[in-house]
């Protein structure tokens, strides 16, 4: 049943279903913007122009820059419009258990991928009045919904949206509803930026440099703590300070300084549980329990890194 017939028949006209599909986001504290699905193309350009012009580290680029899919979505070849939202997401505390005492470790946002799971049924709740499908679409991220005025960037590259700060995951679908409103923009980054370099100062590993935009993605301690391996000599064991990914520049960032009291309280692993974790023990090798623990974080993918990036928080402590 096509969008012309279902308004003859008295369903929300195009305009309604967009505008209610935006309030019923900001209901659920979220946000949404929609583009022409014509810009996938501009975003492939615009990161093969990046690699061309060796932005990007080969190692850190072919690990996490080749898995985007620039492809209209076979069944769903009618796409006319990508949806950008974005969630909130707080930092995630954990416990830990270790000689009788408990060890707090944080999780910094956007680990935790069920919100992509509330987004896409609140955007479903109302495109399916117009009988309009969603499929989630692999691209990247954070320029799109720069692009699409959802997001600003932060000198640290990390996006920023109104009212969430960095504390958010983004998510993008494709969708045969109209674009009845093309939000495409140039990229931009938060006027405050200019006159602040508190992210640049407490960098250790100086991944945010002052001569160019684009952060030196394969410096940041967030790429190696994603990453199976020794850590390379020079990364002081210091300089750690979450299970997984990094901190630091979201902590100082004065766009950030309203959400930092904002955690949630995780799981709490038993002295048993914290042993094999930091045995570095295979999935099969663990509880049942142990793995709900790791899956309600969503954490599971780096379960052999797990051991090794609290080891090293647990090494910090002991020095402190």
């Amino acid at each position: 049943m096509n969008a012309e017939k279902l308004n003859r028949e008295g369903i929300m006209s195009e305009e309604k279903i967009l505008k209610s599909m935006y309030e019923r986001l900001e209901s659920e504290g979220g946000k949404g913007k929609i583009v022409s699905i014509n810009h996938v193309e501009d975003l492939k350009k615009e990161l093969e122009k990046a690699y061309q012009s060796d932005l990007f580290d080969d190692e850190f680029y072919q690990k996490e820059l080749t898995g985007f899919n620039f492809r209209t979505p076979e069944h769903n070849p009618d796409a006319k419009s990508l949806i950008v939202v974005a969630v909130p997401q707080p930092l995630i505390r954990v416990i830990f258990n270790l000689d009788g005492k408990p060890f707090p470790c944080l999780i910094p946002p956007n680990y935790n991928h069920k919100t992509d799971g509330r987004a896409k049924k609140i955007l479903e709740s109302r495109l399916k009045q117009g009988g309009y499908h969603l499929k989630r679409a692999r691209l990247p991220l954070k320029p799109l919904a720069v692009h699409s005025g959802l997001a600003q960037y932060g000198r640290n590259n990390i996006s920023y949206v109104q009212g969430m700060g960095s504390f958010h995951r983004l998510v993008a679908f494709y969708s045969d509803f109209p674009c009845l409103e093309d939000n495409w923009g140039d990229l931009r980054i938060m006027e405050r930026c200019d006159a602040c370099r508190a992210c640049q100062k407490i960098c250790p590993t100086d991944a945010i440099p002052s001569d160019r935009f684009l952060l030196r993605a394969e410096r940041c301690i967030s790429f190696f703590s994603e990453t199976q391996g020794e850590f390379p000599l020079w990364l002081e064991p210091s300089w750690h300070n979450c299970l997984v990914g990094c901190f630091l520049c979201q902590k100082v960032c004065p766009a950030d300084k309203d959400f930092l009291e904002i955690i949630e309280e995780g799981p709490i692993f038993s002295p048993l549980e914290t042993k094999f974790i930091l045995q570095a023990k295979a999935k099969d090798e663990m509880s049942e329990l142990t793995i709900e623990k790791l899956e309600s974080l969503d954490i599971v993918e780096y379960i052999d890194v797990l051991g090794r990036n609290l080891r090293a928080l647990l090494d910090h402590s002991k020095k402190l």
